[in-house]
């Protein structure tokens, strides 16, 4: 088991940064790849980004490229979404998860979830 926690969220204003976090425990971390989905009221869950168990390879939605970066720290067991240029439509419930093997940017493919962390863009 992989339990995940994100935190990080908040309100802000269009234009604004934001760094999620999701800190995860249980089995060894450095052996998963990572992503980041959100949801948005009213509407399905998302893919944002994803990363590789060692950080090598990335994937991100176009709706974000070139605004948000994932990272992670397998040390700190802990894997980050930075969020730069934020839009209203960022605003979303953002989900943590993980997943043996390779990246996928398909929501059934993942195998744990956080429980999300809200984040909310004014205009």
């Amino acid at each position: 088991q992989v339990q995940l926690i994100e935190s990080g969220g908040g309100l802000v204003q269009a234009g604004g940064s934001l760094r999620l976090s999701c800190a995860a425990s249980g089995r060894t971390f450095s052996g998963y790849a990572m992503a980041w989905f959100r949801q948005a009221p009213g509407k399905e869950r998302e893919f944002v980004a994803a990363i590789s168990w060692n950080g090598g390879s990335t994937r991100y939605a176009d709706s974000v490229k070139g605004r948000f970066t994932i990272s992670r720290d397998n040390a700190k067991n802990t894997v980050y979404l930075q969020m730069n240029s934020l839009k209203p439509e960022d605003t979303a419930v953002y989900y943590c998860s993980a997943r043996l093997g390779t990246i996928t940017t398909m929501a059934l493919g993942m195998a744990y979830w956080g429980k999300g962390t809200l984040v909310t863009v004014s205009s």
